[in-house]
């Protein structure tokens, strides 16, 4: 949306994180997203305000104070700290730190309520209920389990005390009338159904004062009340930019255009924060984006139960950039997703050191010592000696730079960077097919050898570009060391025409070799050196692979049991936990071809995202091997590799097997190579 100032402005929040305890994985996740998103914007050419901050006042913090014997305020100044420290390590760009406790938030706070209550939407009354002090929120008694709170499974206790209540039940049918006309409004969809199905069963009157303690900001003419903390906390996102004042600020970005929660605290952003700002006459924000759970040991990551991961030990370990990569590609955002350390290390080596990392070591190497250390000219199609088969990146890398833009402002990072190691995987297949060290040795072929080594560069400089948003300073790094003028993250990429972005480096700039751009991590020191276990048991060695010349299905789908055969269900059930060391993922088949002598079987050439395998699949008499090329299928990544037929297979393929013809699984629409399968 345009506003003053001629830019297009942009407006993002994360949530205010809560000072009852340190900053998790959780809250580092939720704000480099938001992060990602703010550094892309900007890219994009937006004016753009990132804002986050603390929830510093209710009855879990005023506990928590007096079990340590500080106040309140020293407790909330001393985990702000601990935020600001972590916001630094991973390059948080945030424009503003708002805190509860700040002058202006109150001032804020009043003046809303101030217009809510002009509109008679405010009133005294007395409640009764089911309260969970750990989710700050009140239940009905049909929604409570076993003593406990429906989202958390917190404990809940019986609560009467005197409150003002907002008429929350007022404003059912505008909610679901803006639900209906902003689909927007909240996403993913799943998350709208949610909240729609909530609010259709009818919405009761919000308390919004309490009694039972003092840490907050004082209710105007009852001192005995102080503020609900959502209502409260939910004000700042208008506070912060100056509501109270006036503020151009105000005026400039809001309404804010992106809300990020997680989906557990969506009903307050997508039901009580809308309706109060319907009854104070204010805009609505244009969308509240839900993201799902960083999970550990079967159970959502959080400080309660006690199973949380502190960033900042894997930051000193592992680096911020690795850390944002993994936690951007390894959860589908609006998804719950697993975290282990030894899946974190796995990203590290294989995504970036050996792909990207092995790529810019071998690229920059051959420049520096067939090239002298400097971009050779970019060719011209159609101009010059050149074969037309040199350029076959050019197409792959548009098309990925498209993808990975959509991907970015829809919030799908995990398919932005699939795309990306898409083209890194096409770069380093087009460094193999043209061999440019064996092209050094004959002179002939310098102006072939030049044209090779500059479409790789090229390809890689646009990766380097994009991936800034995710990867601030690895990026950076990468584009220096290709030649690249200026900041990588202030570069043009994303605003540039379609078919106008390959040639950003300069001729003859000079490259620089340096360090492996990403050390490889030794998983067992790691481990040894922390006193850990791996959280991800090794899988275990599969069962031995029986004679292609004897067993018609080799790496297809395991045969459904035979009726009347025995067999025990209890058996043949698993846990989750099992399930989860089968490692599955999209890859596209390059290349397929018959075996000698095996009329079953087929070699395929598969890229899985990270790497091309050699996969050996028993679907010869189904299927002709022209017509997999190009097909996406799923493939399990962690086998122990096996030879048929003399051929190593790094993988296998899934299938249905339907009488012992297998049918290939596969997908409705293009999905990137490399994508997660759950």
């Amino acid at each position: 949306m345009s506003g003053g100032g001629g830019r297009e402005r942009f407006y993002i929040t994360t949530p205010i994180y809560y000072v009852n305890d340190v900053p998790h994985l959780g809250h580092m996740y939720t704000t480099v997203v938001a992060d990602v998103s703010a550094r892309f914007q900007r890219m994009k050419g937006r004016d753009v305000r990132f804002l986050t901050g603390t929830d510093e006042h209710g009855q879990k913090i005023e506990q928590a104070a007096r079990r340590q014997g500080i106040t309140p305020k020293a407790l909330a100044d001393r985990v702000v700290a601990r935020y600001h420290e972590l916001w630094g390590k991973i390059g948080s760009t945030h424009d503003d730190f708002i805190r509860t406790t700040d002058e202006r938030h109150a001032r804020g706070v009043r003046k809303i309520f101030e217009r809510v209550k002009a509109q008679g939407d405010v009133y005294l009354g007395a409640y009764s209920g089911m309260y969970c002090a750990g989710c700050e929120a009140f239940y009905p008694e049909s929604q409570i389990v076993d003593g406990r709170c429906p989202d958390m499974g917190h404990p809940v206790e019986r609560l009467e005390e005197e409150s003002y209540f907002f008429r929350l039940s007022r404003f059912q049918e505008p909610l679901l009338r803006h639900y209906r006309e902003h689909p927007e409004f909240v996403r993913p969809e799943t998350r709208l159904n949610e909240v729609t199905r909530f609010v259709e069963m009818g919405l009761k009157d919000l308390s919004i004062s309490r009694t039972a303690f003092t840490w907050g900001i004082q209710y105007p003419d009852n001192p005995r009340h102080v503020f609900y903390v959502w209502f409260d906390a939910l004000c700042n996102y208008v506070s912060a930019l100056g509501y109270a004042e006036d503020s151009p600020l105000y005026e400039r970005f809001w309404p804010a255009d992106v809300h990020l929660v997680g989906k557990d605290i969506v009903r307050f952003h997508a039901v009580y924060w809308p309706a109060f700002l319907m009854s104070a006459g204010l805009p609505l924000p244009r969308t509240v984006w839900s993201h799902g759970w960083w999970l550990r040991a079967e159970g959502k990551m959080s400080k309660s139960t006690g199973n949380v991961v502190d960033p900042i030990p894997l930051i000193d370990s592992f680096g911020a950039g690795p850390l944002r990569y993994f936690l951007l590609r390894e959860m589908a955002f609006g998804q719950d997703a697993q975290f282990s350390e030894e899946g974190l290390i796995e990203r590290i080596n294989n995504d970036l050191a050996n792909d990207l990392g092995n790529l810019t070591s071998r690229l920059l190497t051959l420049i520096d010592s067939s090239w002298s250390g400097t971009l050779p000219p970019i060719a011209v199609p159609g101009r010059g000696r050149q074969p037309l088969e040199l350029f076959e990146l050019r197409e792959p890398a548009e098309g990925a730079l498209e993808s990975c833009r959509v991907a970015y402002e829809e919030f799908r990072f995990h398919e932005a960077l699939s795309a990306l190691w898409d083209l890194i995987s096409r770069t380093n297949r087009h460094i193999v097919r043209w061999e440019p060290w064996a092209l050094a040795k004959v002179a002939s072929k310098r102006e072939l050898l030049g044209g090779v080594l500059r479409e790789a560069a090229e390809a890689l400089a646009l990766v380097a570009v994009a991936i800034a948003p995710v990867m601030p300073e690895a990026s950076q790094e990468l584009w220096s060391r290709l030649g690249g003028e200026g900041r990588s993250g202030n570069h043009d990429l994303f605003l540039t025409p379609a078919g106008k972005r390959w040639g950003i480096l300069a001729t003859g700039a000079t490259t620089r070799r340096g360090d492996s751009l990403f050390p490889r991590i030794d998983k067992e020191a790691y481990f040894k050196e922390t006193s850990m276990e791996p959280s991800i048991p090794k899988p275990p060695a599969p069962p031995s692979v029986p004679d292609p010349a004897t067993a018609p299905q080799p790496v297809a789908a395991p045969a459904s049991p035979q009726p009347g055969a025995a067999s025990s269900p209890a058996a043949e059930l698993i846990s989750i936990e099992e399930f989860q060391k089968v490692r599955l993922r999209t890859g596209r088949i390059v290349a397929a071809e018959k075996i000698p002598g095996a009329d079953r079987i087929l070699k395929l050439t598969v890229d899985v995202g990270t790497d091309t395998r050699t996969v050996v699949a028993g679907i010869a008499l189904q299927y002709a091997p022209e017509s997999l090329v190009g097909r996406t299928v799923i493939i399990v990544v962690n086998l122990k590799p096996a030879k048929l037929r003399g051929v190593e297979s790094q993988g296998m393929l899934l299938a249905a097997d339907l009488g012992g013809a297998p049918i290939i699984a596969g997908f409705e629409r293009e999905i990137p190579p490399g994508s997660v399968v759950r």
